[in-house]
């Protein structure tokens, strides 16, 4: 074979597998498309609802806030806003209810180059990041939206005496941006023991070197929540706080693993001696 020949060989020997990765790639693209497609069609048909139900928090704080006898009211301004509203509700509900799909097949397309024990040891991740998230979303949809919108209600004043009657009528937008905000927030920052967890096992970091950098975790955690949520305190100490919490959870998650490691190279240790 001439060298020529030779190095066309080993050209279609070394494309061939980029191609089957390509072709199994498009292949999980148009899965993952298809049904955030479903989904968000699904969740769009019952947007004026799924609004409704993402309206309760606002009418627990009217309660909060001693309001009585008051319907919760919203207004859009534009006559399209109202329908982009719906449009991001149906957007933000279909990625939640795909990502079940998406992140199986983002797995189906990781998992044939990895070893077995990375295979287990990926799946609890992949299951514990929606778990995560939603105990996030829980915690903004029950206690914090309710506490920010009481905060925001607080602000209204009464006409008399003289003094301008100032009430709170929010734009369905802006009301549901906050809300979503609040949740992307939080779900964010629920995913701080995967992460953290993950930086462990692949050896970018250690429990110790996390212990160390606590002060300065601290700092960025009330940073991040300056940035992610309203200008208003409540909101800000009410994620920075968690977000602490959970990095000391991190810290006790990273020194399980490497207990755990430790044990198994010692008992790899005692199978080689013997």
């Amino acid at each position: 074979m001439s060298g020529t020949e030779r190095d066309t060989s080993e050209i279609d020997a070394s494309s061939a597998p980029l191609i089957e990765h390509l072709i199994e790639l498009r292949k999980r693209l148009i899965w993952s498309i298809l049904g955030f497609f479903i989904a968000f069609v699904f969740c769009f048909f019952f947007a004026k609802g799924i609004f409704n139900l993402l309206v309760i928090p606002y009418q627990q704080a009217t309660e909060w806030a001693g309001i009585t006898g008051r319907q919760v009211e919203l207004i859009y301004t534009a006559p399209q806003e109202f329908f982009f509203t719906q449009v991001k509700i149906a957007a933000f509900g279909g990625f939640f209810l795909a990502f079940p799909l998406i992140a199986g097949q983002v797995y189906k397309f990781v998992a044939p180059g990895l070893y077995r024990n990375e295979r287990a040891a990926f799946l609890p991740f992949l299951i514990a990041t929606p778990l995560l998230f939603l105990l996030g979303a829980a915690l903004v949809y029950f206690f914090f939206t309710p506490m920010v919108m009481w905060f925001f209600l607080s602000m209204e004043q009464q006409g008399t005496g003289g003094q301008a009657a100032i009430q709170l009528l929010p734009r369905v937008s802006e009301y549901l941006s906050l809300i979503m905000t609040l949740i992307f927030a939080f779900g964010l920052v629920f995913q701080l023991p995967v992460v953290a967890t993950l930086l462990v096992r692949a050896g970018i970091t250690s429990s110790e070197g996390l212990a160390a950098k606590r002060k300065y975790a601290i700092v960025i955690a009330f940073i991040a929540a300056a940035i992610l949520t309203p200008p208003d305190p409540l909101s800000q100490i009410g994620l920075a706080v968690p977000t602490i919490l959970l990095y000391e959870v991190s810290i006790i998650a990273a020194r399980m693993i490497e207990k755990k490691r430790a044990e198994q190279l010692d008992g790899a240790d005692a199978q080689t001696g013997s």
